[in-house]
C-alpha cells in the first residue's frame, strides 16, 4: 500500500518536473536546507537559553517570542520543499534507512516539544527569568540531540539516494 501511494505521487507531474529538470530539485533542496538552517538555529537560540548557557539576561518567554514566529515560518517552508523533494523520489525514500530515521527523529523532536510545551512550560511565569527547572533543561538536551540527528541523518539521505 505505501510502496503504491509512493509510486503515485512520483508518478505525478510535478514529482516528475522536479526529478528530470536540472534546476528543480537544486532550487528546492537549497529552500529546504536554508530553511531548516533557520528552524535548526533559532531553537538552539530558545535551547541554550533553556539550559542556562545564553541570554540569561532575557526572560525564556522573550526569546520564545523572538524566535518561535521564525522558527515556524521555516518549518512550515522546509517541510514543504522536503515533501516536494520527497514527491520527485518517493518510491526510494519510502525504502531508505536515513529517510525513515529522520522521518522518526522529527516526529520524537515534534513529541519532545509538546510535552515541554503542555507541561514544563505552562509555569514559566514561575522561572521565567532565572534558572530553569530540571525538566526544561532536559527538554532542552534532547531537542539539540534530536536536531543534531535530524541534521546527521539529513546528510546520510543525500549519499543513499540517487
Amino acid at each position: 500500500m505505501l510502496h503504491s501511494l509512493a509510486q503515485a505521487l512520483q508518478d505525478t507531474d510535478f514529482a516528475q518536473w522536479i526529478s528530470q529538470s536540472s534546476l528543480a530539485f537544486p532550487w528546492f533542496e537549497s529552500i529546504h536546507v536554508a530553511c531548516l538552517t533557520t528552524v535548526v538555529g533559532a531553537i538552539t537560540i530558545l535551547d541554550l537559553r533553556l539550559l542556562n548557557l545564553a541570554w540569561r539576561s532575557r526572560s525564556v518567554r522573550d526569546v520564545s517570542a523572538d524566535v518561535l514566529p521564525l522558527t515556524w515560518g521555516a518549518f512550515v517552508l522546509a517541510a514543504i520543499a522536503g515533501a516536494l523533494l520527497f514527491s520527485s523520489k518517493a518510491v526510494e525514500y519510502v525504502d531508505n534507512l536515513a529517510f525513515r530515521l529522520k522521518m522518526l527523529l522529527l516526529a520524537l523532536a515534534g513529541i519532545n516539544m509538546l510535552i515541554f510545551q503542555f507541561t514544563t512550560y505552562r509555569s514559566v511565569a514561575d522561572w521565567d527569568r532565572g534558572a530553569t527547572p530540571v525538566a526544561a533543561r532536559i527538554s532542552a538536551l534532547l531537542s539539540l540531540l534530536f536536531w543534531a540527528a535530524v541534521i546527521i541523518s539529513g546528510r546520510w539521505i543525500g549519499f543513499t539516494v540517487h
